[in-house]
């Protein structure tokens, strides 16, 4: 028993858990009353608070930032917190989606769990988000963990919408916000338009028309405009006119037909390195040997994966010299996206409610805690307040970026990004639709077989839609 006194907390029980997660959200929620699915009674708060995640980005955001941390095991199992709560990381690795599955296999046992097993919280991605979001084995933020609207006003809007449920409640939380801009070698830049200035730039890359331009003047400098298939993608897949799916059907937005088009047309004229995201070409092409002008990277992106490809020692010191630190900048794009992102959901059951609650807003609306953890890791917070302070300090900039400071464009993105159209379906659409045209990039097949091979692919994965409507 713990040396200290027991919290009371609103807990949210649920009663029965029938929805099954296995099938990536295809499950629709079952509709019952709040009677028949869930009470509300007062319980002493649990010893033991469960963490799930997929890595150790969390973990470790948690284990330096939040202020009620004690002590953390040498083998980080476990986190300590002031009060006596014993915190139990559990990491599954996304490969293969191995997270989820596991995940989803404790979530349908959260019932009959001891109460020092069962999940506290666990963390989603937006690719999935409303696979658990539309589910009953997410809290309510407010009305059940007790956040308040005041406390998440400074965050960004479209951080709240991807974890909103149909009914409106929103059921998770972050303390990082991703908008994409497009990241450029300074060297390359000079050389095909003659600045690496970001706004003369950025006026050279405002728009589509523009963007393929530019990638005509690159080729004929001997340099590529992208390096693969999966670059641009985001970009035009965030600013669809409406969700993947309406009823049973699947329709195929007239943007992605743009970006199938696009990437058709730079694959032919040798505009890319015909990579794919996360291969050893598509990474090579982001160091020393490269001959890419840019990518297309978020805030997470820039800080942790181009920054590390770009060093000739990844075990050197980061700094100009080593590689081509120092020749990359940051534009706003053709147009405003995000990429990833990571939310904090409270599982149904838990008996931690006040400890979740005390987490989430220390961590997810805390100006001052935000504004550190981007002061000390440049990760973008999501923090309307704090980011604005950086974007104006005359002394904040990036060396990796030559000085820039990147923040400001963040903060200018991000409030552009709109996720109003994400749906339950995204992953699996996402996923089959890059993957069914790659063959078509290639050359092995044609675009009517292109698009019949992304109908069979989505109808063995989600068997409860019925057609698919090409723009």
């Amino acid at each position: 028993m713990k040396n200290r006194m027991k919290k009371i907390a609103s807990l949210f029980l649920v009663a029965s858990m029938t929805l099954s997660l296995a099938a990536c959200g295809s499950s629709e929620k079952e509709e019952t009353s709040g009677e028949d699915t869930a009470q509300e009674e007062s319980a002493e708060e649990g010893e033991v608070l469960n963490i799930w995640c997929w890595n150790d980005e969390f973990q470790s955001r948690f284990n330096d930032y939040y202020p009620e941390v004690k002590e953390v095991a040498e083998d980080k199992s476990t986190t300590t917190l002031n009060d006596g709560t014993v915190v139990k990381w559990t990491i599954n690795p996304n490969e293969n989606n191995n997270y989820q599955n596991k995940l989803d296999e404790a979530l349908l046992n959260q019932e009959s769990a001891d109460a020092d097993d069962k999940i506290d919280i666990f963390l989603i991605e937006a690719d999935y988000a409303l696979k658990y979001v539309d589910s009953e084995y997410t809290l309510d933020v407010i009305n059940d963990i007790g956040m308040t609207e005041d406390d998440m006003a400074d965050q960004y809007q479209y951080t709240k919408d991807i974890v909103t449920d149909s009914e409106g409640a929103i059921k998770g939380t972050t303390w990082q916000a991703t908008p994409g801009l497009f990241a450029y070698r300074r060297s390359i830049a000079k050389d095909v338009l003659g600045t690496d200035d970001p706004d003369e730039v950025q006026a050279a890359l405002s728009d589509w028309d523009s963007f393929n331009a530019v990638a005509e003047q690159a080729a004929a400098k001997g340099y590529k405009m992208l390096s693969g298939y999966d670059d641009s993608y985001r970009t035009f897949s965030n600013n669809v006119s409406a969700p993947w799916v309406d009823g049973t059907s699947v329709v195929v937005d007239e943007n992605l037909m743009k970006w199938v088009e696009q990437t058709k047309d730079f694959t032919d004229n040798g505009y890319n390195n015909k990579t794919s995201l996360w291969d050893d070409g598509w990474a090579a092409d982001q160091g020393p040997d490269g001959d890419v002008f840019g990518f297309f990277y978020s805030t997470w992106g820039i800080n942790f994966t181009l920054l590390g490809n770009s060093l000739a020692d990844p075990d050197g010191e980061q700094a100009v010299g080593n590689g081509i630190y120092g020749d990359y900048a940051v534009c706003e794009g053709p147009e405003a996206y995000y990429w990833g992102g990571t939310w904090i959901c409270a599982a149904a059951g838990t008996d931690n409610a006040a400890t979740i609650k005390d987490v989430m807003v220390k961590l997810t609306c805390d100006a001052e805690i935000d504004k550190q953890i981007t002061l000390d890791t440049q990760d973008y917070t999501n923090n309307k307040t704090a980011m604005d302070e950086i974007a104006a300090d005359p002394e904040f900039g990036s060396d990796f970026l030559g000085g820039q400071n990147h923040i400001a464009l963040f903060a200018e993105a991000a409030g552009k990004i709109d996720m109003s159209n994400a749906g339950k379906y995204d992953q699996g659409c996402n996923e089959k639709f890059q993957a069914a045209f790659k063959d078509y990039f290639d050359g092995s097949v044609d675009m009517d077989t292109a698009k019949a091979n992304f109908e069979t692919a989505i109808m063995e994965l989600y068997p409860n839609l019925t057609e698919v409507v090409w723009p």
